[in-house]
């Protein structure tokens, strides 16, 4: 009677950390173990060595999205291959991915780049259905770049080496943006949509307007993946480096600003961590009540093989996505498939690129799917016609995710496993 209760609250809108939290005390009375307990292993949070990551690269996401930095990427874009037939359709979704890992959230691109690429893409007279489709689309990738939060989240909640997951991420990220701009490409095949002639001159002034922002990528990507940075320092460097630009040397963001954009940026944080905490409290509880084994037996009586059970939680990972952000869904269910997963062959890191790639298509599977809500809301336009404009993408990001899932090499390949 009480899990239908918290489930009910949960549906009525009640916080998750609290309906998490206290379904974690019911779970810790019936055990007949001290309350005490919860705050330990709230308390345990603080002990997690790439936590200090999360607050740090959050802040630098938001100071970038409320910095000229949206707008010099487009105007780069432009003259770089505004001329191109589909050519602003492709950059479009390389700076909303690269926007998206800086941000770690999906809806903050939606909102930052749309307002620049929407109308972008309809002055260069593509469709309006399909620039929605797109824009909707774009805001999802990203996910599986470093240095995503979902992916640092995800890498302390299994216990998987953060770095490890940063190689793994790339190539399967690039497959998804390679068959989404093929298909871009293939649309627009028949029709030239200039912006612009092509002009070097045009082209050298944005990649100097645009001279402080291009170095980040290189500098924080270069050091995590050379080895030079750790986790941490490197979004202590990222941070540090756009405050520096955006604040004091562009002075494109007023000093008195930085406070505002700190509370909404640990706002986002914040939400993660009480989530964390209590989940790791009622996963400890789960553990110990032997819920993943038993969860197992189960599933082994229904999948009779890897090749059943991949396709039963692509399935799982899809419906999941739809319904709940991608935060929760990792503290929640990964430590209940990790050894599931395990049993069946399935690397952790493989296992961790499937989940984050699965996870962005639920943001675009109706009805609930997030960012079709937030593009409705954005661009004032009918849900049921954002529906129609993302289904052409979605069902591309669906054929990548399968071939991500059945082609572990992609993941492994850059961790030399």
């Amino acid at each position: 009677m009480h899990w239908i209760v918290l489930g009910l609250l949960a549906v009525l809108g009640v916080p998750l950390f609290a309906v998490i939290s206290g379904g974690a005390m019911l779970g810790y009375l019936r055990a007949d173990i001290p309350l005490a307990s919860i705050a330990v292993e709230i308390l345990g949070v603080a002990t997690l060595p790439a936590l200090v990551a999360i607050p740090l690269f959050c802040f630098a996401g938001y100071v970038l999205a409320e910095s000229p930095a949206p707008r010099l990427l487009v105007r780069l874009s432009e003259a770089l291959v505004g001329w191109m037939p589909g050519g602003l359709a492709v950059f479009a979704l390389a700076v909303c991915a690269l926007f998206t890992a800086f941000t770690g959230a999906s809806g903050i691109t939606i909102i930052a780049m749309g307002a620049l690429l929407y109308p972008a893409l309809k002055q260069a007279r593509y469709s309006e259905r399909f620039s929605l489709g797109l824009v909707t689309t774009g805001g999802s990738l990203g996910l599986l770049f470093a240095p995503s939060l979902p992916l640092i989240l995800y890498g302390v909640v299994s216990e998987t080496r953060i770095d490890s997951l940063f190689r793994a991420g790339v190539l399967p990220g690039l497959v998804m943006i390679v068959l989404l701009a093929a298909y871009c490409l293939w649309v627009n095949r028949s029709e030239r949509r200039p912006l612009s002639s092509f002009d070097w001159r045009e082209v050298a002034g944005a990649v100097k307007a645009a001279g402080w922002e291009l170095p980040l990528p290189v500098i924080v990507l270069g050091g995590i993946y050379s080895g030079y940075f750790a986790i941490s320092e490197a979004a202590a460097v990222t941070a540090l480096y756009v405050v520096v630009v955006e604040v004091f040397i562009r002075r494109a963001i007023p000093l008195a600003r930085l406070p505002v954009i700190m509370r909404d940026s640990m706002t986002l944080v914040g939400g993660i961590l009480l989530i964390l905490a209590v989940s790791l409290a009622s996963t400890n509880l789960m553990i110990d009540a032997e819920v993943p084994q038993r969860l197992l037996a189960v599933v082994g009586e229904v999948v009779s093989g890897p090749l059943t059970f991949m396709l039963a939680l692509l399935v799982f990972l899809l419906i999941l996505g739809a319904f709940l952000d991608i935060f929760s869904a990792i503290v929640l269910v990964v430590p209940l498939i990790l050894p599931i997963a395990a049993q069946f062959g399935v690397h952790p890191v493989h296992l961790g690129v499937i989940f984050l790639a699965t996870m962005q298509l639920g943001y675009l599977t109706p009805p609930v799917g997030l960012n079709l809500f937030i593009a409705s809301y954005r661009f004032e336009q009918p849900i049921v016609r954002v529906y129609l404009a993302s289904l052409p993408f979605l069902l591309v990001l669906m054929a990548a995710v399968l071939l991500i899932a059945f082609w572990p090499t992609l993941s492994l390949w850059m961790i030399g496993t």
